[in-house]
């Protein structure tokens, strides 16, 4: 069970909602009127709590769980004990995080710091939550039920939808971001991209005229950064996933629902398609074109474009399958210097 100090919990969900929510297929003659009081994990669950089970090193520990429903891919069945409910999902995985956000909902209760700065200008839907410290500058636009947390900054004429979180001591500007987006704790949204023309005099600054554009169901971790554009705009579209400390400079164009791990650096104006998945600390070079659907390994270095769903590995990165045979070509010219 979670900490109910930290995270307000729903009890009592029935066997029927959870299976409407998690999308789960119940098996027969099921009691659809039992309730349920939380999510728990397979060593630790009781008979009033739901578990999961999708991976081959939970197989044992689902043999001998005390849960109530367990949450399982078709071929885990066997594995079920008997008295134990098996909620079927294509998706474990998808159908736990589901069913555990009903049981764990996030609730936004309105409020209003007095000791917040709010522009008179400002435009607040209903239900927002404004914690001690924040600033929320002139003809910001922000949308209902928004929590804009202790100390963040939203500079003048932003806008973000609904149901936006702003974390603590984060910064947002020159940004105009849907509803459901989440920047967590020290990130910082549109500020100046690293605009510099080089010559023998020296860096001249390049001002960077471009602005943030955020979709739907976004969220950008901790510490990082998203530059604004030079000329044009940086692009973070829906349903993206942004770890903490990554940075995205200017003119950056991220597809539909692009995962992005911790530590990656994104060059300036490269544009990816939908579904890409950059591993931790992967490097970018500039101007780079990733096509839909292709999947970079973690500390890969890519100097080139990179055609839709290819799997690439390394430094400079190859395909998967040509980065196996460099390594066992490497294994074999040690083996033979160390025989020789």
């Amino acid at each position: 069970m979670a900490d109910t100090r930290f995270f307000k919990k729903v009890s009592g969900l029935t066997l029927a909602e959870i299976a409407k929510i998690g999308e789960l297929k119940l098996p027969d003659n099921a009691d659809l009127n039992r309730e349920f009081n939380d999510v728990a994990s397979i060593d630790m669950a009781g008979a009033n709590e739901v578990t999961w089970a999708f991976i081959p090193a939970m197989r044992e520990p689902l043999k001998n769980t005390k849960a109530g429903a367990v949450i399982v891919p078709e071929n885990f069945l066997e594995f079920v004990p008997e008295g134990v409910i098996a909620l079927v999902s294509n998706d474990p995985h998808r159908s736990y995080g589901l069913v555990a956000s009903a049981f764990y909902p996030r609730e936004v209760e309105s409020y209003i710091s007095d000791k917040a700065y709010i522009h008179p200008t400002a435009q607040l839907g209903e239900g927002c939550r404004i914690e001690a410290g924040a600033y929320i500058g002139e003809n910001v636009v922000l949308g209902k039920k928004c929590d804009i947390r202790a100390n963040a900054v939203i500079e003048s004429g932003v806008q973000m939808g609904d149901e936006c979180i702003v974390g603590a001591n984060a910064t947002i500007s020159h940004c105009v971001a849907g509803s459901k987006v989440y920047v967590y704790p020290g990130a910082h949204i549109g500020q100046d991209g690293f605009g510099f023309a080089m010559s023998a005099k020296g860096p001249a600054k390049v001002p960077q005229l471009g602005r943030v554009i955020i979709g739907n169901d976004v969220e950008i971790g901790s510490g990082t950064t998203v530059d604004r554009g030079a000329m044009g705009d940086t692009v973070i579209s829906d349903g993206c996933r942004i770890d903490n400390l990554v940075q995205v400079a200017h003119n950056v164009k991220l597809g539909r629902c692009c995962v992005i791990v911790s530590q990656v650096g994104i060059a300036g104006s490269c544009e990816f398609g939908d579904f890409v998945v950059a591993g931790g600390q992967v490097g970018f070079a500039g101007h780079l074109k990733i096509g839909s659907g292709a999947k970079i390994a973690a500390q890969s270095g890519l100097m080139n474009d990179v055609p839709a769903g290819a799997v690439l590995m390394g430094s400079p990165a190859v395909s998967r399958v040509e980065f196996m045979r460099q390594q066992i070509a490497l294994q074999r010219l040690t083996k033979k210097k160390k025989e020789d």
